[in-house]
């Protein structure tokens, strides 16, 4: 069982970001999300973590299971983690920057967030995001990294 939450809170043609104040990627632009207390689900942790770490209440409608990312070998406890999109309206006022305990939120254009001559954003987001964000189907993205490096990053239908 993966024991983390990774959450891209999407308004728009924006992403709610937040720039990390501690490891793993430490310093780096991210989605919002946390580990999975022992009695409740990745959708319970997601709905949890986004109010915990931007104070914004999300209905369990606004939330798409979009699968996994693994890794290999990286500088994080667990070796896996559920991803999720979270659409909000396109009106819904909410105003960054913000400090926050994790770090700094911000919205972020979609564009900049993909760009991978964008060395701010945790490395391995550009190669997932698209697919997050464009596709209906859930993936397991794996991520192999060699001395701290992203090296490559696969994608497999998860068939239901």
């Amino acid at each position: 069982m993966h024991k983390y939450t990774l959450g891209f809170i999407k308004r728009n043609d924006e992403i709610l970001m937040v720039n990390r104040e501690k490891s793993p990627w430490k310093g780096s632009w991210n989605g919002v999300g946390g580990k999975i207390d022992a009695d409740e689900s990745a959708l319970t942790c997601i709905i949890r973590e986004i109010a915990e770490e931007t104070n914004i209440i999300v209905e369990h409608h606004q939330i798409k299971d979009k699968g996994i990312l693994t890794w290999n070998d990286f500088a994080a406890l667990g070796n896996g983690l559920h991803l999720f999109l979270i659409e909000i309206p396109k009106d819904y006022v909410y105003e960054t920057p913000r400090k926050v305990r994790e770090g700094i939120l911000d919205w972020k254009k979609i564009e900049w967030i993909n760009d991978f001559e964008n060395y701010g954003v945790s490395h391995n987001i550009p190669y997932f995001l698209p697919t997050i964000l464009n596709e209906e189907k859930r993936y397991h993205f794996h991520c192999t990294f060699e001395n701290k490096h992203l090296k490559s990053v696969s994608k497999e239908w998860i068939e239901e």
